[in-house]
């Protein structure tokens, strides 16, 4: 099967071919070649081994096939973007993924794992379970800051994609959140947020 290219970011080009996503760091052409070289080499050892370690807390995300300098290879999770399809769902099985996206958060930041981008775009439900996806602008960290933005991040995308009972489904993200620092990042959270008021 043809490689075909299903998605395209400042940062990458990934095909998808034979249920393997190939991703595939982009050369910056405004960067000075050397420079270029070690930034992406970097960032793809860097998701890389995220990935890896993700996996071994056991959290649902796609597995890592191989890695080269500036490639990744990892498994196709072929489900339901919950960006596009969440809303369609009955209340019931929207407050059971959410429940399930707090509980696979909540093993992330306890191995000091930070997503970056956690949006409904980036988790996929298949099969009874949500998949994290996408570690591209992941990093370690074991900073209460750092995993109060992820929580940030995702109570924007359902006030942004599913704002019909936005509340209702953060509530239910906050039940499966449960992990001894959850209260500490709770608590940042409200710092972030008022923060991110004062700048509109």
């Amino acid at each position: 099967m043809k490689p075909k290219l299903i998605q395209q970011g400042a940062e990458a080009k990934i095909f998808l071919s034979n249920n393997i996503i190939n991703k595939d760091r982009v050369p910056k052409g405004y960067r000075h070649p050397a420079l270029d070289t070690q930034i992406r080499t970097r960032r793809t050892r860097s998701e890389s081994k995220i990935l890896i370690k993700a996996l071994e807390a056991g959290a649902n995300i796609p597995k890592v096939i191989s890695t080269n300098k500036f490639n990744i290879e990892i498994e196709y999770i072929d489900g339901d973007r919950l960006s596009e399809t969440l809303n369609d769902y009955n209340e019931k099985l929207q407050f059971k993924i959410l429940k399930q996206i707090g509980k696979q958060t909540a093993l992330l930041h306890k191995n000091n794992l930070i997503h970056g981008d956690l949006t409904t775009s980036n988790i996929i439900w298949k099969e009874d379970k949500v998949y994290i996806i996408d570690f591209g602008l992941g990093f370690i960290s074991t900073k209460i800051e750092d995993k109060a933005v992820d929580l940030h991040l995702i109570k924007q995308a359902l006030e942004a994609k599913h704002f019909q009972n936005h509340e209702e489904l953060f509530e239910q993200f906050i039940k499966g959140y449960v992990w001894p620092d959850a209260k500490k990042i709770l608590e940042r959270l409200e710092v972030v947020e008022k923060r991110g008021r004062y700048k509109h």
